[in-house]
């Protein structure tokens, strides 16, 4: 007990108050392990709700504590508060509009119909595939179990996928969840739409407008980092130009696309993101695969959450 007071108070925390203050005697440890039915085989649960009114505040109080010193680690993350994802779209491309600055409230004004939308509370330790699971169960497969959800959940990812690069990297990293207790790795996101309002955009009004629109892929990780993973084709780099007397298509490399996409990335990274870029020309090379699982395996423990 005196070594318990001790610790709580060189952490600035208050100590309980004991239901008893010495081992023997009328307010002593015995006389409550015998009012309070602790003796004996049948006694285990009293005993464990001793323990629990004991030591359960001192648990939660630890918890908080740490929590506090690991939000003081992390204070380089993203900021801002979690409000939902906008992803996943198979049918045309949403638009999106702010309706509500103060509160941050997005309103999707076109093609909400083919997209997903995420709105759970997003955990403390990132968004796990088991977390999305349980989130489509509860809004697209009620009557699914979470096997069946899963499967429905990963096709209905899969549509949304514009490349096969990009559908390579997506079926190489869910290849994980069918391991044993991997549906507690993080959610491969696919097609993030960023916030912006297009029709600001087109009037003008907006001088800062966004130039990426959607991620290809998000992962929430458990140490809170927010990573943005990119398949970059021709098309983000180059024009295409008209077919040649042969029917061959071209394209010739435009300096302003690649301008425009590194700055965004130096905008997005100062903002607290990771971001790695794949060509989409290395993963239709031989040995993508095994690139690919190299790559997951080496983030996911880099982003692992720490121990304090």
């Amino acid at each position: 007990m005196k070594a318990h007071r001790t610790v709580l108070e060189r952490l600035a925390l208050k100590p309980p108050v004991w239901p008893f203050r010495t081992f023997d005697g009328p307010r002593g440890f015995g006389t409550c392990w015998r009012a309070n039915g602790m003796s004996g085989s049948g006694g285990w649960q009293a005993r464990r709700d001793c323990i629990e009114q004991i030591l359960g505040p001192t648990r939660d109080a630890l918890e908080d504590l740490q929590e506090l010193e690991y939000e003081r680690r992390f204070t380089k993350r993203p900021s801002g508060a979690f409000k939902n994802l906008i992803f996943a779209a198979d049918g045309g491309k949403p638009d999106l509009v702010l309706r509500d600055a103060v509160n941050n409230e997005i309103e999707i004004v076109r093609h909400a119909d083919a997209c997903l939308v995420f709105t759970e509370p997003l955990p403390h330790r990132g968004l796990t595939w088991r977390q999305m699971v349980a989130w489509w169960q509860k809004n697209h497969q009620p009557d699914a179990d979470e096997k069946s959800a899963a499967d429905g959940l990963y096709r209905r990812l899969y549509r949304s996928l514009d490349s096969v690069p990009e559908q390579l990297l997506m079926i190489t990293y869910c290849a994980r969840y069918a391991e044993d207790g991997d549906y507690d790795l993080p959610a491969l996101i696919p097609q993030v739409y960023l916030h912006y309002d297009p029709y600001t955009r087109r009037s003008g009004k907006q001088s800062r407008a966004l130039y990426r629109q959607r991620m290809d892929f998000l992962l929430l990780a458990p140490d809170r980092s927010r990573i943005v993973i990119e398949v970059d084709g021709v098309q983000h780099y180059g024009r295409k130009n008209p077919p040649d007397v042969h029917d061959k298509v071209t394209w010739t490399a435009v300096p302003r696309l690649y301008a425009e996409m590194v700055a965004e990335d130096r905008r997005l990274r100062l903002a607290g993101y990771e971001i790695y870029r794949f060509g989409g020309y290395e993963l239709t090379a031989p040995g993508s695969r095994q690139l690919l699982e190299e790559f997951f395996t080496e983030l996911l423990a880099r982003h692992q959450r720490p121990t304090l």
